[in-house]
């Protein structure tokens, strides 16, 4: 039977997009994968680049609120940012609860190629973390 994840962030822009293209990706069809924020912000275009680059493509994908997964029964619910998991209203689950905070690289001020080296290690990070996930709790 697939399971229900739910990737969680704040705006549901940058670290959520790139954690459900990724658990997709190593999940295939055993889990049905949701991101969505506390808050929506839109899908930042360095985002959709960087995974662009290892040819995941997340152009489609958009700024989910929550409450618009209310009425789904979550298996897992991943928290990628501190903000997220102490500012996140009730959300009545029984989801096995996960949490991971990422650096945000939509937060990295710098040159044009440091803001983009800072996208490829937090797309690399949580790579990482989403093939060990899908190991470790859908066993595959």
């Amino acid at each position: 039977m697939k399971k229900n994840i739910l990737i969680l962030c704040t705006g549901n822009s940058c670290r959520s997009q790139i954690a459900e293209a990724w658990m997709r990706f190593y999940a295939k069809d055993n889990a049905n994968v949701y991101s969505a924020g506390i808050e929506t912000h839109g899908v930042n275009p360095k985002a959709i680049a960087t995974m662009k680059e290892v040819g995941i493509d997340i152009s489609n994908h958009t700024s989910n609120h929550i409450n618009e997964y209310k009425n789904i029964a979550f298996d897992f619910l991943i928290t990628v940012c501190d903000h997220a998991k102490e500012n996140c209203p009730y959300f009545p689950s029984d989801a096995k609860r996960f949490h991971h905070n990422f650096t945000d690289p939509s937060k990295k001020v710098g040159t044009e190629s440091e803001i983009w080296e800072a996208f490829a290690k937090t797309r690399e990070e949580i790579r990482i973390y989403c093939e060990n996930f899908v190991k470790m709790e859908l066993g595959k």
